[in-house]
C-alpha cells in the first residue's frame, strides 16, 4: 500500500524564503551539482520598483549563465501569475508549499558585451511601422499594393523636383517682385473677373469693348419691341409721377433724354426695359413665375435672366431659382456695360448704385475691375452748398485704365 502525505502551507514568509526555479535557455544541465549559484539583489530598498529585483548567476568551469527577474530577458510570467513549489519531508510525509519565482538562465560568453534594451525608433511613422509590417508578414495583395503606391510616391516626388526647379528658373528669369506683383493683381480681381461682360481689351473702338451683343443677342432685343413700344410711349407726366414713386432712377433719366422720333428711339425703349429687370431682379432673393408675370417680360429674356443672373438650389423640397451675393455684382456689372452704350459710354454710378441697393464702394470697385475712367463733375461757384448732388460718373477711354489695387486689409479689432 502506497504512503500517503499531507500537505502543509507556510506561514509567512519573506523573500529569503522564496524557492528558486531556474530554465536555461540553450539546454537542459546534465551535471547539476557542478554548477555554482549566486543570488544578488538590488541595494536600493527605499525604490519600491527596485527593491524587489533580483539576479542569479550560475558559474561552471567552462561557461556561466546569468537571470534576472527584471529587464527585456526576463519572464514576464512573474508578474501574471504565481508559482508554488512542494517539498516532501520523507520522515514525516508532510508536503510544504513555498512562494517560487522563475529565472530565464542565458549564457554568457567572455569578451562580448551584452546588448541593452534598444529604444524604440521614434523616427519611424505609424505608416511606415505599418508597411514594415506588411513586407514580412503580409499577403501577395497587401504586397503589391504596397508596391504600387511607393512607385507612386517616387513619381509624385519627381514631378515636385521638377516643379520646384522649373519655379526657380522662372523666379531667376523674372525676379521675384515681378512675380508677386503679378500675384497680387491676379488675387486682386478676385471673384469680380468671373462676372464681368465678356471684354475686348484690344478692340479700337469704345462701344467694341463690350460687345452689345454679348449683352442682348439680336433675337432676344428683337422680343424686347412690345415691352419697350410701352415705355417709349410714356407721357412727361407719367415718367414724372413714375421718378416720384421711387422707381429705378437710372431707367427715368434715360427715358427722359430718350431721342424724340426714329429707331433710337425704339432702341433706348428697349434696352431701358431690359434694364429695369436687371435693377429689380438685383433687389430679389428668390425668383418665382410671378415675378415675371407682372412685368410682362417675354419667355426668351426670362430664360436668359434666369440662366444668366440666378443659381438654383434646394429648399424645402423643391428648386429655387436665388440671386446670390455673386449674382449681385454680376447685375451691376451688366447694368452698367448697358448703361455706357446708351448713354455714349458714359454712365451715372451716383444712380446706378442707389437702384441696385449696394454701396458706393461696391460700385466703384466693379467699375474699376472693368477698367472705367471715374471722374466727378466741378462745383460751379454758383451752386449752393448740399443742394447739389456730386454723383460720380464712369466712362468708357481708350485704352483701358489699369487701378492699382489696394491689399491691404483692414486690423480687426481684438476681444478682450
Amino acid at each position: 500500500m502506497a504512503a500517503s502525505c499531507s500537505l502543509v502551507c507556510c506561514g509567512e514568509e519573506r523573500d529569503s524564503d522564496k524557492a528558486t526555479i531556474v530554465r536555461f535557455s540553450n539546454g537542459s544541465v546534465n551535471n547539476a551539482d557542478k554548477l555554482d549559484f549566486t543570488m544578488y539583489k538590488s541595494a536600493d530598498e527605499k525604490n519600491p520598483r527596485k527593491k524587489s529585483r533580483r539576479m542569479m548567476v550560475a558559474e561552471t568551469n567552462r561557461l556561466s549563465y546569468v537571470g534576472s527577474n527584471f529587464g527585456a530577458g526576463s519572464l514576464k510570467c512573474n508578474n501574471l501569475c504565481k508559482y508554488y513549489v512542494g517539498v516532501l519531508n520523507k520522515q514525516t510525509m508532510q508536503m510544504e508549499l513555498h512562494s517560487a519565482q522563475l529565472f530565464n538562465m542565458q549564457p554568457v560568453i567572455p569578451g562580448e558585451t551584452t546588448n541593452a534594451a534598444k529604444p524604440p525608433d521614434t523616427s519611424k511613422t505609424y505608416r511606415d511601422k505599418v508597411d514594415s509590417l506588411i513586407e514580412a508578414f503580409g499577403t501577395n495583395k497587401q504586397k503589391r499594393a504596397l508596391s504600387s503606391r511607393r512607385l507612386n510616391q517616387v513619381g509624385s516626388d519627381t514631378l515636385q523636383q521638377a516643379v520646384a526647379k522649373a519655379a526657380s528658373t522662372v523666379i531667376d528669369q523674372k525676379g521675384l517682385e515681378a512675380l508677386q506683383q503679378e500675384v497680387a493683381e491676379t488675387e486682386a480681381q478676385g471673384d469680380l473677373a468671373l462676372h464681368l461682360p465678356p471684354c475686348n481689351a484690344d478692340a479700337d473702338k469704345p462701344e467694341n469693348v463690350y460687345p452689345f451683343d454679348d449683352l442682348l443677342s439680336p433675337v432676344e432685343f428683337e422680343a424686347l419691341e412690345k415691352a419697350g413700344s410701352k415705355l417709349a410711349a410714356l407721357t412727361p407726366e407719367e415718367l414724372q409721377k413714375m421718378k416720384d414713386e421711387g422707381g429705378c432712377q437710372s431707367v427715368v433719366k434715360r427715358l427722359e433724354n430718350m431721342p424724340t422720333v426714329g429707331d433710337a428711339r425704339d432702341n433706348t425703349a428697349r434696352c431701358a426695359y431690359y434694364l429695369s429687370l436687371l435693377l429689380k431682379l438685383a433687389r430679389q432673393k428668390s425668383i418665382t413665375r410671378k415675378f415675371w408675370q407682372e412685368e410682362d417680360c417675354p419667355r426668351i429674356i426670362q430664360s436668359k435672366l434666369f440662366r444668366t443672373f440666378t443659381v438654383e438650389t434646394f429648399n424645402n423640397g423643391r428648386l429655387q431659382n436665388m440671386v446670390s451675393t455673386s449674382m449681385r455684382a454680376k447685375l451691376a456689372a451688366y447694368s452698367l456695360a448697358l448703361l455706357l452704350h446708351m448713354g455714349h459710354m458714359t454712365a451715372d454710378l451716383t444712380l446706378l448704385h442707389r437702384d441696385l441697393g449696394i454701396t458706393e464702394a461696391r460700385m466703384t470697385e466693379i467699375a474699376k475691375s472693368m477698367g472705367l475712367t471715374l471722374s466727378r463733375p466741378a462745383r460751379g461757384k454758383d451752386d449752393e452748398a448740399g443742394q447739389r448732388d456730386e454723383h460720380r460718373h464712369a466712362s468708357l477711354v481708350l485704352p483701358l485704365v489699369k487701378y492699382d489695387q489696394f491689399m491691404e486689409r483692414r486690423k480687426r479689432k481684438k476681444m478682450h
